[in-house]
């Protein structure tokens, strides 16, 4: 693959930023692909924005939209659960570079910890993967 992924990740939630960037380098890396550039937003709110610059830029063969959202006591999860999940999916129908969605969308920190290399998955690591299917997938329909 010649070109280079992305990862767009929103830094809200700091460790589990890095953790999640740690699993999609590493999932990229076992694919096989170069280095990702890291883009880093405020929040998972910004992720569609961040992938469709990244997606516009033919600088990438995909972006793995990474980031963390955890319920608290008012709507404002759900609101930016959705935006966020159908913003990324707009840009990645729109553009045609993948784009997963690797956001968290948990009740707690301790179930985001277990999705980011813990016990039950990487979500970063997923999220590069995905990215490369589809990638995989585009070049061989071309």
């Amino acid at each position: 693959m010649s070109a280079r992924p992305a990862i767009a990740v929103a830094t809200f939630y700091p460790e589990l930023a890095d953790r999640l960037v740690a699993g999609a380098r590493a999932g990229f890396a076992q694919a096989g692909w170069e280095e990702p550039e890291l883009h880093e937003v405020p929040g998972a709110f910004e992720l569609p924005l961040a992938a469709q610059y990244c997606a516009a830029s033919g600088r990438y063969a995909g972006v793995a939209c990474l980031g963390a959202v955890i319920r608290g006591e008012t709507d404002h999860y759900e609101y930016v659960c959705a935006e966020a999940a159908a913003g990324i999916q707009r840009v990645q129908l729109d553009t045609g570079v993948p784009c997963a969605f690797g956001v968290l969308t948990v009740d707690s920190v301790d179930q985001a910890l277990e999705r980011t290399g813990g016990d039950r998955r990487d979500t970063g690591l997923n999220a590069a993967l995905a990215v490369v299917a589809l990638a995989a997938l585009r070049e061989r329909l071309a």
